[in-house]
């Protein structure tokens, strides 16, 4: 039976969890804040943590940041209603795997739990800079990552107009998945490396890949080699017996205003110009 610890000072809140998580086959224990959970950590072994951030006498950050030296410790999920970027980088950097925004819904919080539980262990998240203006990350070449740092990352922009927001996020998610697949091989012991820069006047993107990188005219089965005839690559692609798809980089290129990849095409850079952009108003 899986032994869980519920961190958090909402009294009733860590105890319906409790109840949930008991009736749902596991072993359940709670702490009103991170100093009473650290106790119960120096003494009993948890497979997993569920954490809340703001707490009085040690904060969840706190507890995380003196986890960070232990070899063995439990898998965490935080549970917070403070998603500001400085906050959930602080939260990587502690290693948590995942984030809860509470009120939460507790069969939400037993579905996430089994989830990450299952999961496969990877390495970290590395916060090299957790400025709001330079972000930089260095993050295994898995599927799993993408999606932990996708979450996280979105929330940067999170100022911008809406259409702004959903362009970034889409190019980035895309380019990052063709680095973490092509570059790294889905190989989570190799890693890419994520550069993100806020200015006055654009928002700057950068990703380097472990890979030798690529030549667009080896990409016949992409969109983005057969400008006169989008749809050319979907007969390659089916002679190939590859997945539908190849739009990516015609996507990326319409969503943001400048694309830059360097000679050999395993790292790049996409910029998105703000000027005359009206925060939370669509663009």
């Amino acid at each position: 039976m899986p032994k869980l610890l519920v961190v958090d000072d909402d009294r009733a809140g860590r105890h319906l969890l409790r109840k949930t998580l008991t009736a749902a086959g596991f072993g359940v224990e709670v702490a009103g804040d991170g100093a009473e959970a650290l106790k119960l950590l120096r003494t009993r072994r948890f497979d997993l943590m569920l954490l809340d951030l703001w707490m009085p006498k040690m904060t969840g950050l706190d507890l995380l940041e003196k986890l960070r030296t232990w070899k063995v410790r439990p898998r965490v999920i935080v549970m917070t209603s403070d998603e500001t970027p400085a906050t959930l980088l602080q939260a990587v950097r502690g290693d948590a795997l995942e984030y809860l925004h509470k009120p939460v819904d507790p069969q939400a919080v037993v579905e996430k739990v089994r989830e990450v539980l299952q999961a496969a262990a990877a390495p970290p998240i590395e916060v090299v800079s957790a400025r709001p203006d330079w972000v930089e990350l260095v993050v295994p070449c898995s599927r799993e990552a993408v999606e932990r740092v996708h979450g996280v990352i979105t929330r940067l922009d999170a100022d911008l107009p809406a259409d702004a927001r959903e362009s970034i996020a889409y190019a980035f998610r895309e380019l990052l998945m063709n680095a973490v697949e092509w570059g790294g091989k889905l190989d989570p012991t190799r890693t890419v490396r994520i550069s993100y820069l806020r200015a006055r006047r654009m928002v700057l993107y950068r990703i380097a890949d472990p890979g030798a990188g690529f030549r667009l005219e080896d990409l016949d089965h992409a969109a983005i080699t057969h400008p006169d005839d989008p749809i050319e690559h979907i007969a390659i692609r089916e002679s190939k017996g590859l997945r539908a798809g190849g739009f990516g980089l015609v996507m990326v290129r319409a969503s943001v205003d400048e694309l830059i990849y360097n000679e050999k095409r395993n790292e790049v850079v996409f910029i998105k110009y703000l000027d005359g952009m009206t925060p939370g108003v669509p663009a």
